[in-house]
């Protein structure tokens, strides 16, 4: 019998933050509605921490930048949603696409309506969720029992966490459970470990979603090594506390680029990710390219 390949998935799924999330969803967007984003929205540095000191919002920085990665004809809509002021005043680093998303969240019932407004406003068909429609922080412990606060602080940590949890303890929206129950293939990463990747797997509705999904997990590896705290431990070790904190196995691959060939016991994958131009990104055609080639390997025969 034939084995699946990507484009015959009805529902993949990829989870994280807002640079590394846009680069897997653009890689792969051929998949149009039959791939959705999970985005993390506890960031509170840049523009997007501001909004939510004044408007006690969930962030909208990363969902901006998966919104502006997945933009493929680009027009005055577009420029205008990635417009940033650079003059002095209020308005200086704020991102004229977070002022929108900011705005809609006002006017509209849920944050969700206003992320899918200006999905259809800029044609992007992939489908982009929140990990949840309510505010909350990134909540770090240290080894010593200090409580760290918020995004910003706890990729300051020289020391990797004992505890990291999302406070106060919200609901993950439902669409992204319900993605994630049906989903055939769920990608996590790449991106910070413990500020991108992390905080959806926190919420108890997701890991509910998890251990109910028959898809299989992949991991994306990044390219450079970590900044932060999560660079004081291994990729192995990191992977096995994600695993602890969820309470189940959970990785069933990881791609690594070629030149970052780490020991682990999960089944790795290496191929060479980076762009010719600009080492530090992934090309978006190798990683489909990679991508494919794993799901080939790990996913069940077609009935």
């Amino acid at each position: 019998m034939l084995q699946k390949s990507l484009s015959d998935l009805n529902k993949v799924v990829a989870i994280g933050g807002g640079h590394g999330l846009g680069r897997v969803l653009s890689s792969l967007s051929f998949l149009g509605p039959r791939l959705t984003g999970i985005v993390t929205t506890t960031d509170n540095g840049g523009s997007t921490g501001r909004l939510r000191n004044a408007e006690n919002c969930i962030a909208w920085g990363d969902i901006r930048n998966c919104i502006n990665q997945l933009v493929t004809q680009p027009d005055i809509g577009s420029l205008l949603f990635e417009y940033r002021f650079q003059n002095e005043g209020e308005l200086k680093n704020h991102n004229l696409g977070n002022l929108m998303l900011v705005a809609l969240d006002n006017l509209c019932v849920r944050p969700l309506d206003a992320v899918n407004l200006i999905r259809n406003m800029l044609h992007v068909e992939c489908q982009l969720i929140p990990m949840s429609e309510q505010p909350s922080d990134l909540i770090a412990v240290t080894p010593c029992g200090s409580d760290v606060h918020g995004e910003v602080s706890v990729d300051k940590m020289h020391e990797f966490p004992n505890e990291l949890t999302v406070q106060p303890n919200v609901s993950a929206t439902l669409e992204a459970v319900q993605a994630i129950e049906k989903a055939e293939l769920i990608l996590l990463g790449p991106g910070s470990f413990l500020t991108s990747i992390m905080p959806p797997l926190l919420l108890k509705d997701i890991q509910v979603a998890l251990r109910r999904t028959n898809a299989k997990v992949i991991y994306l590896g990044n390219l450079q090594p970590e900044i932060g705290p999560a660079s004081t431990i291994s990729l192995q070790a990191r992977l096995k506390w994600c695993e602890g904190k969820l309470g189940f196995p959970l990785i069933n691959a990881v791609i690594q680029d070629i030149d970052k060939q780490s020991e682990l016991t999960y089944p790795t994958y290496t191929h060479d990710l980076r762009e010719n131009l600009n080492k530090n990104y992934h090309d978006r055609d190798k990683l489909k390219a990679a991508i494919e080639s794993v799901v080939n390997h790990i996913l069940m025969p077609a009935r």
